[in-house]
């Protein structure tokens, strides 16, 4: 046995490192063991080619709170912004790009009656997220009435819902489990426009625009926006591992220890309380408590024995959704690309590649059945426009989320994935015609690759998939929505908890505070 602490966190990505942070300010010892030989998870930085640095999972920052980059004093340790408030660029073939810039939206094809339905369709949903928001910064209610703390909890949510006022509540609670085709077919005629924001309530996730619940997901992508402090999509300075790194400074400035290539083979648990860990080398070390910033599988399922569980327990984190759909692409390019439609202003922006949503649909369908798509949507950034960092000798780094892949576990994988590639490039061209000429580097992440790379089991960066049986008091199923488990002196802090992924950090936060209360 080596020294012992008071909490044992398993995995340096942002949760972790913010859920450490948080407990070594309020003065309790911390280690953070990551199986890595580098921090962040799937915010993380790594180099693609000499003198290019990629972002190779996490993509862009929008949900962060602000008070928690305050809290942890995050510019103080070196995390600045290189481009905030991005604007959000649908292209199209024919080069009549549609864009958004705040509350309004601009293009040939957009009709005056679409840009004004567009400031009404944004209204309402702030609106919404305005409702819906606050109970995705904090702990899920427990649905349960024993205490007056449960029962003003459950209050609090209602009220929230109640004091948009009659006619909004009841809209609120119309739209609420709609999918998000129908409800943009009620504010908009333009097809891209509406293939663009419906894209906001998909990416990362296992559905479609037609999909029940996509609206939940929209307004659940729009609280981020709600809660940054007016930061919009931002892209920060060094690429998404500089958020880890300023985290992880601000968890060591505190006393939190941090270990990188300590892979955790097990949680030790005696008389149903985790009483420490147990490293592949074989070393164990002691802890008052063990915090998991792995997915629930890999938590329950490899890090603790089955028979410290019940059965159902086991079957019910078994059959948790959590396949990805989502890929990444990196290209090193010669020089800027030039995209149809698109400026030299306008390509540091967020750039859309989804002309309707019927089309979205038809890439969707062929992933539910393994199989890949022939028109995939994208969602695409130049981050060294922003950030020279990013690529030197005047190259440029193109960066792209690629919906929807299948988890691909099959003998042809890799040929799959070669073969897939083309099909992204081929999409690539038909709104960047010289692209080609350029790349001097490739890569393509299907979901595997995603789980290979950072550990999440299905290469879901959500950890478990984000829908309505797995959202708010449910997540990642109702026995460990608080972050609390079968096991005493065992939590989770990772994506897969309320209120779900994305980089923001709430989920370690909230781990972090109800330890410091109790566990309760």
């Amino acid at each position: 046995m080596t020294r012992r602490f008071q909490n044992i966190i398993i995995g340096a990505g942002h949760n972790g490192l913010a859920c450490a942070a948080y407990l070594s300010r309020a003065g309790q010892s911390v280690l953070v063991l990551e199986a890595s030989d580098v921090i962040g998870g799937a915010a993380r930085n790594r180099d693609l080619a000499p003198g290019v640095t990629v972002s190779p999972g996490a993509h862009l920052l929008h949900a962060m709170p602000a008070d928690l980059m305050r809290e942890l004093n995050l510019s103080e340790h070196d995390l600045s912004l290189a481009a905030t408030d991005l604007n959000t660029v649908s292209l199209a073939v024919n080069g009549e790009a549609i864009t958004f810039d705040g509350d309004t939206v601009t293009g040939s094809a957009v009709s005056d009656a679409d840009k004004a339905a567009y400031v009404r369709f944004n209204k309402d949903m702030h609106r919404f997220t305005k409702a819906l928001g606050p109970a995705l910064e904090k702990l899920a209610p427990e649905i349960a009435i024993e205490t007056w703390k449960q029962r003003l909890d459950l209050m609090g949510l209602g009220w929230s819902i109640r004091k948009l006022g009659r006619y909004h509540m009841r809209e609120f609670l119309r739209i609420i489990g709609m999918n998000f085709y129908d409800l943009l077919d009620e504010y908009f005629e333009n097809p891209q426009m509406k293939a663009a924001i419906a894209m906001d309530a998909l990416w990362g996730g296992e559905w479609g625009a037609r999909s029940m619940g996509s609206v939940l997901t929209y307004l659940y992508r729009m609280a981020g926006y709600a809660r940054n402090g007016d930061v919009g999509i931002a892209q920060p300075k060094g690429g998404m591992g500089a958020v880890s790194a300023a985290i992880a400074k601000a968890a060591k400035a505190a006393g939190t220890d941090i270990r990188t290539g300590a892979r955790v083979k097990q949680i030790l648990v005696e008389n149903d309380h985790a009483v420490g860990v147990e490293l592949e080398t074989g070393e164990r070390i002691e802890a008052d408590r063990v915090i998991s910033n792995a997915d629930p599988k890999q938590t329950f399922m490899k890090l603790v024995s089955p028979d410290h569980l019940d059965t159902g327990f086991v079957r019910q984190i078994k059959n948790l959704r959590a396949r990805g759909k989502a890929g990444k692409l990196h290209l090193v390019l010669s020089s800027a690309p030039k995209f149809k439609g698109v400026d030299t202003v306008n390509l540091g922006s967020r750039m859309i590649i989804a002309p309707t949503m019927d089309e979205i649909e038809l890439a969707f369908n062929p992933s539910k059945y393994k199989k890949y798509p022939t028109a995939p949507v994208l969602e695409i950034i130049m981050p060294s426009v922003n950030d020279e960092s990013i690529a030197s000798d005047g190259r440029h780094l193109l960066s792209a989320v690629v919906q929807y892949l299948p988890y691909d576990d099959t003998p042809d994988e890799e040929a799959n994935r070669t073969a897939f590639l083309e099909t992204v490039l081929d999409q690539l061209e038909r709104y960047a015609p010289d692209i080609r000429k350029q790349i001097i580097e490739a890569e393509l992440l299907t979901p595997r690759d995603i789980e290979r790379e950072f550990g999440m089991t299905g290469g879901h960066w959500h950890h478990v998939e984000l829908v309505f049986e797995t959202f708010l008091f449910n997540r990642p199923i109702p026995a460990l929505s608080r972050h609390t488990s079968p096991i005493t002196d065992l939590y989770l802090c990772g994506a897969g908890c309320h209120p779900g992924g994305n980089v923001m950090g709430i989920a370690g936060r909230n781990a972090a505070q109800l330890i410091l209360k109790g566990g309760k």
